[in-house]
């Protein structure tokens, strides 16, 4: 019997990862050494992500605080993970990963559009990540097949309460950046919803 070779695995340090990641083509995440390469998104996925933006620019543009798209990094020092939110808020000045400033760690404000290959994903062990970031106080998960939007708010200490949205017609708040979105404008455009839902 053929005995099996031992693969060694590569650990990547952060500068290494970070400079990969300067030329490379495709987002990847690094966790604990090891880099993973992100998933595409579909056309509705793009679709509720710029929904969402477009109403975080227009409605935060008086105040401190700010939106980004996944372009901007996020470090999560306590897991030792480099990602890359679909959307993130920062309210004041970034707080950035040494020298950098395409990577910050101190969102207030999380969103993700959940993708099939990526949902038990965010809603799981990546909620616990985000989770350990002291300056979040919200997490806003966003389904692209049917109307739901999950919203979890910190409450306390290792406390955080879930309000769920499934009608077109009501409205998501987010009181730490003094924020209203109709679930509707969420939802503009998007096509194939289950069950045949609709929001026009």
């Amino acid at each position: 019997m053929a005995l099996a070779l031992k693969t060694e695995v590569h650990t990547y340090t952060h500068d290494e990862y970070l400079a990969l990641e300067e030329h490379a083509d495709t987002k990847s995440e690094y966790f604990k050494g090891q880099i993973f390469a992100m998933s595409g998104g579909s056309v509705n996925h793009s679709r509720i992500a710029v929904n969402v933006m477009v109403e975080l620019g227009n409605d935060l543009q008086t105040t401190p605080c700010e939106p980004f798209n996944s372009d901007l990094r996020i470090w999560i020092r306590a897991h030792d993970l480099f990602t890359y939110p679909d959307i993130s808020v920062i309210c004041g000045n970034p707080d950035f990963y040494h020298t950098r400033t395409d990577t910050v760690t101190n969102p207030v404000v999380i969103f993700e559009v959940l993708s099939p290959s990526t949902q038990d994903y965010d809603r799981g062990q990546k909620f616990e990540f985000y989770r350990s970031i002291p300056s979040l106080r919200d997490y806003v998960i966003i389904h692209q097949e049917k109307i739901a939007v999950e919203h979890h708010h910190k409450v306390g200490l290792n406390r955080w309460l879930l309000t769920e949205y499934t009608d077109p017609d009501e409205t998501l708040l987010i009181e730490s950046i003094d924020f209203a979105l109709p679930i509707r404008r969420i939802y503009a455009r998007v096509s194939e919803l289950a069950d045949g839902a609709s929001v026009s």
